[in-house]
């Protein structure tokens, strides 16, 4: 079933409608484990051939670009493609990252500790919204104004090199992609994004933004 079916069937409020949520859901955790696996994988290769990070200025023109081709393609198989170079992408800006903490004394157990509590963190509260079907909807004006301020807070903190600022938005950020997770999980079951590829973005940036929050956060908390 393709999207636009799955759209079609969403709308009609029949039993089909779970159906298609189902699918949806289902179709969106494959996507987003092989974005995961594929990032990582491409992370590892940045790290390994030790590339340079890209810079602020790439980083933002290479996310916001492919984010938008995403978007555009959302309903045909090119937008596949498109979540695949936007996953990518966001891997090779991690290697250095990584590479950078893996330089100091403790880096890998820094590292480690941030994927697990990311892990734990992501299946956590995707597992109370499966169970409960809560709806989260009400969530999203909140978090597209708190992202925004997060956003530039965080530009702000990086052209003034304010230490302070840049912990407080690494913290923000912990709470507004866990609130992310909730919001989209939640979407998705109770139809309300119908696009797998969409929501597949939406979790996979949110669980990328959580990581190297708390990657921040710990690095902070063991004095590096």
């Amino acid at each position: 079933m393709d999207n636009k079916m799955i759209y079609e069937a969403a709308k009609t409020g029949n039993p089909s409608s779970t159906y298609a949520q189902n699918a949806v859901l289902r179709n969106t955790y494959i996507l987003l484990s092989m974005t995961l696996l594929f990032s990582g994988a491409v992370a590892g290769l940045s790290m390994a051939l030790n590339l340079p990070h890209p810079g602020l200025i790439l980083t933002l023109v290479g996310y916001f670009g492919l984010l938008y081709a995403t978007s555009k393609f959302r309903n045909s198989g090119l937008g596949i493609v498109c979540v695949f170079a936007l996953t990518g992408f966001m891997g090779f800006t991690l290697g250095p990252i990584l590479n950078a903490y893996m330089s100091l004394a403790n880096g890998g157990q820094i590292i480690m500790n941030a994927m697990g509590a990311t892990g734990l963190i992501f299946l956590g509260l995707s597992s109370y919204v499966l169970t409960t079907k809560k709806d989260f909807s009400f969530m999203g004006g909140f978090l597209a104004v708190g992202i925004l301020v997060g956003f530039l807070a965080a530009i702000g903190a990086y052209f003034f090199e304010i230490a302070a600022l840049s912990l407080a938005v690494s913290a923000m950020f912990v709470l507004l992609m866990s609130g992310l997770i909730l919001y989209e999980t939640s979407n998705i079951i109770n139809g309300g994004e119908t696009n797998y590829i969409m929501a597949t973005t939406t979790l996979f940036v949110a669980i990328f933004n959580l990581f190297t929050s708390l990657l921040h956060l710990m690095g902070f908390m063991n004095d590096e």
